[in-house]
């Protein structure tokens, strides 16, 4: 009865770690990995079984900090936690930083318990709080900008067609040019003025599939006409709450900014549209609102060069770009439009592999039924 009892316990356990979203390692005194949990086998891409037995040291590279966190705790008997920690994974491109906390089981001499959390999560929700704060400062600026600045250029670009009827053939060309520089300016406040737009968008349910697809046709019959599309497309994805057009918009963007990343020149150029369902993710899209759930992922992928990890911290804030000619508005505006949709956007470079990621949520019917198919 003793026996059974324990085993029941031990299974609840067992369903209790599993249920954490956090991997979880218990390690023996010799630094083999005595059990994990659910979450942990997605950590490290293999099975619980290849883990289990085997030296923690298999799978992190040699002086990885997690190996002087392990020692400090069996020395001295009380936990530890650091936070920030590239472990410096041999099989993940870039870094992977965690928060790392390191206890020592109930009984001193069974070993210790290792708890990781990803970082990455925790900063999509800043940076997404700083995002809105910029998209606001730029709505203001727009607003000033149309009425303070469009009114005297119309002005501007009159008096120079007055001058230019009467201008000899030298002073044509600058009148001409005055005319092209206002216009110039007039349409870049236009684009500004897309961030001042705070009517509520219109939303209902897309099929993102056939949006992607629109897209591809787009991009294929101009800028992208010398690119390898890849679809990796989950079939039974739900539909998502949106507005089609403005969708369209996104990664219409999205693919362009691929297809120049990737450059005409480029023999072997490649542009994956991707998508997934992942239901455990949920995340704070502003600092009042609940959490919400943003299961349906799109993911925009290039071979191209990849980004300056200088601009890529700030690569959705308005007037940064990487382009000669650009002026850094088309990717504030794709983060404005995908939180507008409730959603986040985020972006991991490296060379030969720059992927942008689109989280939001998804179409749920007025009478509560899933369109997930089963």
């Amino acid at each position: 009865m003793q026996t059974e009892s324990y085993e029941v316990e031990q299974s609840e356990t067992v369903k209790l770690l599993d249920a954490l979203p956090h991997p979880i390692l218990s390690l023996a005194l010799d630094g083999t990995i005595a059990g994990v949990n659910a979450a942990a086998e997605i950590f490290f891409g293999t099975s619980r079984s290849t883990l289990r037995n085997q030296s923690l040291a298999h799978f992190l590279p040699p002086g990885s900090p997690l190996f002087s966190l392990i020692d400090q705790v069996m020395t001295r008997g009380a936990a530890i936690s650091e936070y920030r920690v590239d472990l410096g994974l041999p099989w993940a491109a870039g870094e992977r930083i965690v928060d790392i906390f390191v206890s020592p089981l109930a009984e001193g001499d069974d070993g210790v318990v290792i708890m990781l959390q990803e970082r990455t999560m925790t900063e999509k929700m800043d940076r997404q709080a700083t995002r809105k704060g910029a998209a606001r400062s730029v709505s203001a600026l727009a607003s000033m900008l149309a009425h303070e600045i469009k009114n005297p250029l119309s002005g501007i670009r009159g008096a120079a067609q007055l001058l230019e009827a009467e201008a000899s053939d030298s002073d044509r060309a600058l009148t001409q040019l005055i005319c092209e520089e206002t216009d110039r300016i007039v349409k870049l406040v236009d684009r500004m003025g897309a961030f001042s737009d705070e009517r509520p968008i219109t939303r209902e349910s897309v099929n993102i599939h056939a949006v992607l697809d629109y897209v591809k046709k787009v991009s294929q019959a101009g800028f992208a006409r010398h690119i390898r599309f890849i679809e990796n497309y989950d079939p039974s994805l739900p539909q998502v709450l949106g507005n089609r057009d403005q969708l369209v918009q996104v990664f219409l963007n999205l693919v362009k900014n691929a297809a120049e990343a990737i450059g005409e020149t480029a023999d072997e150029g490649e542009i994956e549209l991707s998508t997934a369902f992942r239901p455990g993710v949920r995340l704070k899209t502003s600092e009042s609102a609940p959490p919400v759930s943003l299961p349906l992922e799109f993911c925009v992928r290039d071979n191209g060069p990849g980004i300056s990890p200088e601009v890529l911290p700030n690569l959705f804030d308005p007037f940064i770009t990487t382009k000669a000619t650009g002026t850094g508005l088309g990717l504030a505006l794709v983060a404005k439009i995908v939180g507008d949709h409730g959603g986040i956007i985020e972006c991991e470079s490296h060379p030969r592999r720059t992927t942008f990621r689109v989280l939001m949520p998804m179409y749920a019917p007025r009478d509560g039924r899933s369109t997930k198919p089963d």
